[in-house]
């Protein structure tokens, strides 16, 4: 009898451990779908090679948009600024080279430290930076 109640407690408890493990593995790839969605709207690449051009073209945008230029370090390409206008939005821009001619910008804005997830501010930091940049490149003012 005690042989028979260990094979089921045995059988039972392998059953819990495979859906356990099948469930985790479900949440793990629904975590980095979330990811690359938020990667794909935090991230834009434009054509242009300067590198000092882009960022301060950012820090530019930022400025327009009303954030106040926290740091700016042409080095690691990043630029940080935090919007005040009924709340704090701190927002992180990098720059990096993708090949020779062209550079990938990400933004990651964040509302009290939490990472913001809804595409609408990065949409218009993006929709701006390009229109700063095609004015730029047209030397329109």
């Amino acid at each position: 009898m005690s042989a028979k109640r260990n094979k089921i407690f045995l059988s039972s408890f392998l059953l819990l451990l495979v859906f356990g493990c099948a469930n985790q593995q479900k949440n793990i790839l629904e975590s980095d779908e979330s990811q690359l969605k938020l990667r794909s709207i935090q991230s834009r690449s434009y054509d242009i090679s300067d590198k000092t051009r882009l960022c301060r073209t950012i820090i530019a945008t930022l400025q327009d948009l009303g954030f106040i230029i926290d740091k700016a370090d042409e080095n690691l390409g990043s630029i940080s600024g935090t919007k005040r206008s009924g709340y704090s939005l701190r927002m992180t821009v990098t720059v990096r080279p993708k090949g020779d001619k062209q550079m990938i910008v990400r933004a990651n804005a964040q509302y009290n430290l939490i990472t913001v997830e809804d595409p609408e501010p990065y949409q218009d930091f993006f929709a701006a930076l390009s229109k700063a940049l095609f004015l730029e490149a047209h030397h329109i003012e």
